[in-house]
Parts: C-alpha cells; sequence; structure tokens
C-alpha cells in the first residue's frame, strides 16, 4: 500500500477545489492561486466558470475542461493520464465543494486508485453552510442529497427518517419544494425544520418552524432559487417498562375495548411495538401479568 503525504515530492496532483456558492467572495487566496497556476481546470460548465475567473482576473489560457455527470467516466482516464505526466489539475463544480451532490467522486476514486496524489483547497459547501444556519443540531446529521422524484422512492426514505435520530439535510429544487414539504407534514408535521434559500446571495432566506407551518408557508407563494431543506431528527423514544405498558392494557380492556384494539392504542400512545404490547395483553387475558 502507497502513502502520499504532505511533505513527499509529489510532480502531479489531483487538488479538489471548493467555490463559492453565491457571493464571488467566498473564495479562498489558495483556491485562487490553484485556478491561476493549474495545469487544466475541469469544471460542470466552462461558461459558468469563465465568470468565476473574470470576477477574479484569472486567464483562462485554454486550461477549462467540461467535466460533468455524462463525461465523467471517460474524463477520467484523461484527468489520470495528465497527473501522471506531472501535471496539476484542479476539479470545481458549478458551486461548492466537488463531488457533494455533483461531479467528482468517480475522478477523484480513479487518481486514487491509480497510486495518485488527491489534496483540495477546502471552502463552501451548501449543505455545511445550510445545516449551521438551521438552528437545528449540528453534532450528528446525515445528508441525502436530492430526494427522489418517484413516490414510491419518497415514501420509503421518509419511512427511514421516522426513526433517525440525526439531523437530516436535502437538496430541493423551488419547483418541487412545495410538494416535499407536504408530503413530509403527513409524517412529520410537528418536527422543527429550516428551509434554506439562495445561500451567500443577494435574497438569501431562512424560514423556520415545525414541518406543518413551513409547508404552509411555501405552498401559497412562488420559489426561485437554490434550496437546501434541514429536517431535524427523530426525537428519543421513550424508555417504557412492561409495568406502565401492563397499566395502560388493564384500564383499556375494562373500558371495553378488545385485545387487539387496547393493543393498537397502547402501542400508538406509548411508542412500544405492538408485538410486545400484545404479548403483555395474552399474559394479561390468560392471568399471567398480574
Amino acid at each position: 500500500m502507497e502513502v502520499l503525504g504532505y511533505n513527499e515530492v509529489v510532480f502531479g496532483e489531483l487538488v479538489v477545489v471548493a467555490t463559492p456558492i453565491g457571493n464571488l467572495g467566498d473564495i479562498s487566496r489558495r483556491a485562487l492561486e490553484l485556478l491561476t497556476s493549474a495545469d487544466a481546470v475541469y469544471c460542470e460548465d466552462t461558461r459558468h466558470s469563465r465568470t468565476l475567473f473574470s470576477a477574479h482576473g484569472i486567464p483562462v489560457k485554454g486550461r477549462l475542461h467540461s467535466l460533468h455527470e455524462h463525461n465523467e467516466v471517460s474524463q477520467c482516464e484523461d484527468i489520470v493520464t495528465r497527473v501522471r505526466d506531472g501535471q496539476v489539475v484542479v476539479l470545481i463544480s458549478d458551486a461548492g465543494t466537488p463531488g457533494i451532490s455533483d461531479p467528482g467522486s468517480r475522478v477523484v476514486a480513479a487518481v486514487a486508485e491509480a497510486g495518485l496524489r488527491v489534496t483540495t483547497a477546502p471552502g463552501p459547501a451548501a449543505v455545511i453552510a445550510a445545516l449551521t444556519i438551521s438552528g437545528l443540531a449540528t453534532d450528528r446529521f446525515v445528508m441525502e442529497g436530492f430526494v427522489g422524484r418517484k413516490v414510491g422512492e419518497r415514501e420509503l426514505l421518509y419511512r427511514q427518517w421516522a426513526n433517525e435520530p440525526r439531523t437530516i439535510v436535502f437538496y430541493e429544487s423551488p419547483q418541487r419544494v412545495a410538494t416535499t414539504l407536504r408530503e413530509l407534514t403527513a409524517h412529520f408535521a410537528d418536527r422543527r425544520v429550516a428551509v434554506v434559500r439562495e445561500i451567500t446571495k443577494l435574497h438569501e432566506e431562512v424560514v423556520r418552524g415545525t414541518v406543518r407551518d413551513v409547508a404552509e408557508i411555501f405552498g401559497a407563494r412562488d420559489v426561485m432559487g437554490e434550496i437546501v431543506v434541514v429536517l431535524a431528527g427523530a426525537p428519543a423514544a421513550r424508555v417504557v417498562d412492561d409495568a406502565t405498558v401492563r397499566a395502560a392494557l388493564v384500564d383499556q380492556m375494562a373500558s371495553g375495548l378488545s385485545v387487539r384494539d387496547a393493543v393498537s392504542y397502547v402501542a400508538d400512545t406509548l411508542g412500544v411495538a405492538h408485538r410486545a404490547a400484545y404479548q403483555l395483553a395474552l399474559q394479561l387475558r390468560a392471568g399471567e401479568g398480574s
């Protein structure tokens, strides 16, 4: 196994460079130096990246090459060859950090697998920016990228989120955010959520509240811009002992409910497993739980 360290002499390298997600001033001095000196710069859209270069007075000199979701695989070989030949190759996306819901991860994997150096000039990332201003827990979180377009895919994801204790961050389009929030209301109406729009841009906005309330806000207006949704994780499960479950079952069955209905009511109310509640109910009916 070859381990490449920062102090070793390595002639070629791939540098993953973060670029602004909105405000063009949000770029590091090192990132600007790399964009200026790199032998080649691979980007999603050369027209978009020319704007960044122009804003900072960086000459292009034919160094911009297109790399997007449709040609990333085919570009891997060229980039590996360039790095192996001693070139410094920079990888950028249209905004933020490459590889985070943007092209780039396959290129990084290919260069790394070739035993060549991959490093980074870190900086803006929409997922981190939105999380830090959401007002929700930041110590543990999960990034979901863009949610699926098919109803079945989204419903499966929502069921997984029902027991996900970490803060959930995902991207959504302005055309779909109202629909997604409406769907989330059916599952997590009272959870806290922050919808972050146009981060670092002129019309930056953060809408915070319960899912139900925020869904109403976005359902009543037209929406534009780049959007990140930050959803609170599932609340910590309550620890309910058997004695509490038994007492609740006794009360419900004494009021005339059938075993089945009593089990459903108690399981849903106390947040315990239906099977466990049913076993206790059977014990009670057999006289074993007293």
